[in-house]
């Protein structure tokens, strides 16, 4: 075949087969299409999705929803003047309370009020089967009962109760649909913006990541209907952030390796496929560790935490293949003027300029020794800062803004601090439930014990505890019925909360160990090194010490919050291993095609540095700025996590990697690749005038000038 043929062959190749791919990709939304939007018909926040699969109050919410009415709907009125209560107040709240109880069916007619003994407060407990397990049902419940419940003249109405508290719940989860994606896509749109300085190019990994966030949504619904995957508002707001922030980093690797070989070679398609060889690796890897690590949550207990793994893994892959397949195609089908007006003209080099990243390099490779003890020193300190974190969060403490179901709560801490505001649900077989009622009303701690509903096979008894709820006292009245009711379940809000601490910690002791171990393993693959990834991990999990510690000197002291969120640690711990380590992968994956190209190690790890630098601090400024958008979310515990992985993101990306990692390549030299070939001495040079491949009559290719600037 002759150069004619050959260049024609190339150049048909060139426009088919980005054009096959888009063909594709249309085809490919149009089979997903109807599936992503049924997503949100199958998206719950009921407690049974945030609950341990195996816990006593997750056994019991899943009782109470088969018993006769289904589930139940538990408010309380609350009606307080500071002054004291008057005989108009009286009258106003047991009329309120009659005209809720015409309304709907509650349980037990209309209730009876109980005074404090200040005489400064009166609570109707209410409770209804109408919603059953229907959320909508429960929303318009609850708002009716609102509606109704006003008070005047100084006189305060609040409902709460764990229905009026799922409520304002649901209300948050509803907000991170729109809002959450609406924010993300500005934020990620501003950064490629100032990134790439380009009117044009911003929007083509923009529009990218939309098209992968859509897909991801539809496998996420088939994933629903295959293996009843569960789907909450955190998992699905937490996988359109993973797309976006992880989809624009393989975008920015690539877009910056594509720009480089453009320089090199004449042809675009040509050129994207010298980038995809280049780059594939390191996306690929970087794509796995962070897929292994979130699938390892399906080893959690936790059904939030055990539903978010696979909704996180869709979205990091849809994103990977969007950026690996559509991307280019775009790209080259676009051709160089997408680069406008900074076009990478063919046979051009880069403006040498001295980069931030070159100065780092420089310092990192004068003293490696000196830079690592004092990174490491570093964030040892900022370590203990954990040792500052507040407890476990309330449940009345999780609103970032408190919502009336939280101050309900309040007022009657302050009210009744005799008494349990609380109901703790029991369910026992219904063969032995007056001796299961006896042994409750006999248990230290407990006020009073009533039976509730029976059926299939189980009775409910409400039980109050003489403490205030989440309270140390109901936390032993908890427990204590726990221990003395064998064959029985013990419920409710407080219960869950203590369920949830412990699980969270076996969850931690569980997948930890898996997430370091299924990294380890990626990397070794991709590194040939034993040395390199073990330097990588050691190095996020400081991140991650680092970053809790952080938060523990904000949460509390600057942002006022009264508690941590039990699975703060573990998911804090995934993201930012599995995510961490992409830039490690990014930088060491470019130290080892330098070294196997014959540069020295010092010199190699410099060029990396120089080379990735840029691209790896634009994609941490956006991972992190993604991740930081849950921090306007109204609930504690995403506040806390977008906080700790948007902080952990931004210490790997401008110290972990740029002088850390760095500066121990350089102290280890060739050992950072042991075992593997390069981390024994090259051979010696073979003579001038042989003929081997480099020499006389052997193939040459010109050496690869790298892009010295600071931004992809």
């Amino acid at each position: 075949m002759g150069a004619g043929q050959t260049t024609t062959t190339r150049t048909g190749r060139g426009r088919a087969v980005p054009w096959a791919v888009l063909g594709l990709w249309i085809a490919v939304l149009a089979l997903v299409g109807p599936f992503a939007a049924k997503l949100a018909d199958v998206q719950h926040d009921r407690v049974t999705d945030y609950l341990p699969a195996s816990a006593d109050s997750t056994q019991v919410a899943e009782i109470q929803e088969k018993l006769p009415g289904g589930e139940t709907t538990e408010m309380v009125l609350v009606y307080h003047r500071d002054g004291g209560l008057s005989a108009a107040d009286r009258e106003t709240a047991a009329g309120q309370v009659a005209e809720i109880a015409g309304q709907h069916e509650l349980i037990g007619g209309a209730p009876k009020g109980i005074p404090s003994k200040d005489g400064t407060t009166l609570m109707y407990p209410v409770a209804s089967n109408e919603p059953g397990t229907n959320e909508e049902l429960r929303d318009e419940l609850v708002n009716d009962v609102r509606e109704v419940a006003q008070g005047e003249g100084g006189l305060s109405v609040e409902v709460g109760g764990t229905g009026a508290l799922a409520t304002d719940a649901a209300e948050v989860y509803n907000s991170l649909g729109g809002p959450l994606l609406y924010t993300t896509v500005a934020v990620v749109a501003i950064l490629l913006i100032l990134i790439y300085r380009s009117p044009v190019l911003w929007l083509v990994p923009l529009v990218v990541a939309g098209i992968a966030d859509y897909m991801s949504m539809g496998v996420a619904y088939g994933l629903n209907q295959a293996f009843g995957t569960t789907v909450s508002g955190q998992s699905s707001g937490v996988m359109t952030i993973l797309v976006f922030g992880a989809g624009t980093d393989y975008a920015l690797l690539l877009v910056s390796r594509y720009r480089e070989e453009l320089r090199r070679i004449e042809r675009p398609y040509d050129a994207m496929v010298a980038a995809l060889r280049g780059c594939g690796p390191a996306v690929l890897a970087s794509s796995g560790t962070v897929a292994a690590g979130l699938l390892c949550l399906l080893a959690a207990d936790l059904n939030s935490s055990r539903g978010m793994g696979p909704l996180g893994t869709v979205g990091v892959l849809c994103a990977l293949v969007a950026m690996l397949t559509l991307l280019p195609a775009i790209l080259v089908l676009v051709g160089r003027r997408v680069f406008w007006p900074l076009v990478p003209a063919f046979g051009s080099e880069p403006k040498q300029r001295r980069s931030l990243f070159s100065a780092m390099g420089s310092s990192a490779g004068r003293r490696p020794l000196t830079v690592l003890a004092s990174g490491a020193v570093l964030l040892g300190a900022l370590a203990l800062g954990s040792l500052n974190l507040p407890g476990p969060v309330k449940q009345e403490d999780s609103f970032v803004d408190k919502p009336e179901a939280v101050a309900a709560m309040e007022t009657l801490g302050k009210s009744y601090p005799e008494r349990g505001s609380q109901p703790i649900d029991v369910v026992t077989p219904q063969g032995r439930a007056d001796e299961t009622l006896a042994a409750v009303r006999g248990t230290p701690g407990v006020g009073s014990a009533e039976k509730g509903r029976t059926g299939d096979g189980w009775t409910e008894i409400s039980v109050f505890a003489k403490s205030a709820p989440q309270s140390a006292g109901e936390t032993a009245t908890i427990k204590s019925l726990r221990d003395e009711l064998k064959g029985s379940y013990v419920g409710g809000a407080s219960a869950q909360q203590i369920d949830l601490e412990d699980t969270n910690a076996r969850d931690t002791k569980v997948v930890v160990p898996l997430v370091l171990v299924s990294v380890m393993l990626i990397l070794i693959g991709l590194l040939r090194s034993l040395v390199a990834p073990l330097l990588l991990v050691v190095a996020v999990v400081a991140v991650w010490g680092a970053s809790l510690g952080i938060g523990g000197l904000v949460f509390g002291p600057l942002l006022g919050f009264e508690g941590t969120d039990p699975g703060l640690g573990l998911l804090s711990f995934v993201f930012l291993v599995a995510l961490g380590v992409d830039y490690g992968i990014f930088l060491m994956h470019r130290m080892r095609e330098e070294s196997l190209a014959g540069a020295e190690p010092a010199a190699a790890a410099l060029t990396a540095l120089r080379t990735t630098g840029g691209v790896i601090a634009s994609a941490g400024l956006v991972l992190a700025a993604t991740f930081a958008v849950l921090t306007n979310m109204g609930l504690v515990q995403l506040v806390q996590l977008g906080f700790v992985i948007a902080v952990g993101v931004l210490l790997d990306t401008f110290l972990v990697r740029t002088y850390l990692v760095t500066s121990a390549s350089v102290a280890l030299g060739r050992k950072v690749w042991w075992p593997g070939v390069l981390s024994r001495e090259p051979e010696p040079a073979e003579p001038a005038g042989s003929s081997g491949p480099g020499g006389p009559g052997g193939p040459t290719e010109p050496p690869r000038q790298p892009e010295s600037v600071g931004a992809p």
